[in-house]
């Protein structure tokens, strides 16, 4: 799969999480570099607009992007 657009410029790894070592590896591998649909910034990002994605939200809560997108008449 192709890497994610939004991966040099999300937010999340410019300084929240390191994307060389531990979680943030494994984040990048999984969501940046394999699905990207399946991570939840990129899915507000994209149904709402980057401006809904939060520090706190991380690629693995799809069930708080879930609600966010629902509160907008959006779904996943």
């Amino acid at each position: 799969m192709a890497t994610c657009e939004k991966l040099s410029k999300c937010p999340f790894y410019q300084g929240q999480m390191s994307m060389e070592s531990g979680l943030g590896s494994i984040y990048k591998k999984k969501y940046c570099e394999g699905d990207k649909m399946s991570c939840a910034r990129y899915q507000i990002a994209t149904k709402l607009g980057p401006e809904f994605v939060t520090n706190n939200i991380y690629p693995n809560m799809l069930d708080q992007a879930k609600k966010l997108l629902a509160q907008h008449g959006k779904s996943l």
